[in-house]
């Protein structure tokens, strides 16, 4: 065996382990302080937050009794309330018939309905709530484009001549007349492609004709982990000047040619700073969602595109960056539910829902990326697994919302029996899934 031959492979797969449990731990440790103070706020005693399940690594118990501790199984968490016999909250009989009234008001059972609801409610929330807080921090971090036809930065491109610099007024592309940045898109989406394009700006205030780069020009703004391109060692900022041999000037250009192929095996010609090389990458089949709300199936290679540069950027103000992080987090909330509908349907492949090692692969790319891409991946992730726990399965936070839905219309709670029944029911379905998603990391292509 070459053992020499295993290193790079081995270092790879603790990369990964460890991006993933680094992802997964913020997120459990947000959604199970969710539920603990909102527990503590409402008068719901947690007896321990646990970070991890399995043998205890560390412990240290507060001055209000808590005990905080860190597992040796970093793979989840949970808050064990008062009065649970276990992690899902399960009722423990015994220790609340042995709790005076007073004690009794402290637990999770028997707390008021709405202390209950509030405290289930709380974990998938601080999931959302952290998302928006991520989107708010990339915006305030980032700027959000004005409308203006103002050039922030040039993208680099391997083009000759004169060329827009960060801070040109756009007047005019092609002949036609550009009064704001949807003007820009619009008429740049009608140019025909070609390797340069007449411009009309206004720089240091007089007005200057240039023929500059094309206005979308075949460069990769983005790389989607795990893609066909992101194996194939394309990094965001390279620029397609061909594929298979055929000279391309448009991102729409590289998507005709992707979207045709079929699946079969394509050259792409890479320019990066200067240099010229080659590599080889085999698009895949995906399904993405439309604008109407269905999905469509096409061959992809995983690269995004788009304007030749990067609008003038403006700070929002608070308001409008809460706005506009709701907004996105509803967005991502939609789409998920819709892709996972249009699983349900057998209207798409049952093989875009991936398991632990597919999330874990994922996390390993957007880590490699940088630091914003792998927050960005966190804030996707929170808003998954906060959609996911308000499922009506019971085991998870949307069960328990569900029975306490029941006890605020009949007025008392399923019964323990019932209750028992109906948790074991739902922890199988919930393994049954984990074991169909973690089978589509092994099989899917």
């Amino acid at each position: 065996m070459d053992l020499i031959g295993l290193i790079p492979s081995f270092g790879g797969l603790i990369w990964t382990l460890l991006a993933f449990v680094v992802a997964l731990s913020i997120i459990v440790a947000v959604h199970e302080y969710g539920h603990y103070i909102v527990g503590r706020w409402t008068g719901i005693h947690a007896e321990v937050f646990s970070l991890g399940f399995g043998p205890v690594i560390f412990s240290r118990v507060d001055r209000r009794g808590t005990r905080w501790q860190l597992a040796a199984l970093p793979f989840g968490g949970y808050v064990k309330f008062l009065g649970d016999s276990n992690a899902a909250s399960g009722k423990d009989g015994e220790a609340i018939a042995g709790l005076s009234e007073a004690e009794r008001r402290h637990t999770m059972h028997g707390a008021p309905l709405w202390a209950r609801t509030l405290t289930v409610a709380a974990g998938p929330a601080f999931n959302f709530m952290m998302a928006m807080v991520i989107f708010i921090g990339m915006m305030m971090l980032n700027g959000v484009a004005t409308q203006e036809p103002v050039v922030g930065a040039v993208k680099p491109v391997p083009f000759e001549g004169q060329t827009l610099l960060p801070g040109d007024r756009i007047l005019q592309v092609a002949g036609q007349e550009t009064p704001d940045l949807a003007a820009v898109v619009s008429v740049g989406r009608e140019v025909p492609p070609s390797q340069s394009i007449p411009y009309l700006i206004m720089r240091d205030g007089s007005e200057l004709a240039l023929d500059g780069p094309y206005i979308f020009p075949p460069v990769a703004d983005g790389v989607t982990p795990q893609s066909a391109a992101y194996e194939a060692g394309i990094l965001p900022g390279d620029v397609i000047v061909a594929i298979d041999g055929t000279k391309v000037s448009a991102f729409s250009e590289v998507q005709s040619i992707v979207g045709a192929s079929d699946g079969r095996e394509l050259v792409l010609t890479i320019w990066r700073a200067g240099e010229v090389f080659e590599t080889t990458l085999v698009p895949r089949r995906s399904d993405l969602p439309t604008a109407e709300g269905g999905f469509e199936t096409r061959y992809l290679i995983g690269l995004s595109g788009g304007l030749g540069f990067t609008p003038e950027t403006r700070f929002p103000g608070p308001l409008e960056a809460v706005k506009l992080s709701a907004q996105q987090t509803w967005f991502v909330t939609k789409t998920s539910l819709s892709g996972l509908w249009h699983m349900a349907t057998g209207a798409i492949s049952t093989c875009n829902l991936r398991g632990p090692v597919g999330i874990a692969e994922s996390s390993a790319a957007a880590a490699s990326q940088g630091v914003e891409s792998f927050v960005w991946f966190l804030a996707m992730l929170s808003v998954a697994v906060g959609m996911m726990n308000l499922f009506p399965i019971p085991v998870l936070d949307g069960g328990h919302l569900v029975f306490h839905a029941w006890e605020a219309v009949t007025g008392s709670p399923p019964n323990d029996k019932a209750l028992r029944v109906m948790m074991s029911a739902g922890l199988a379905i919930l393994l049954s899934l984990m074991v169909f998603a973690l089978t589509n990391d092994f099989f899917c292509p």
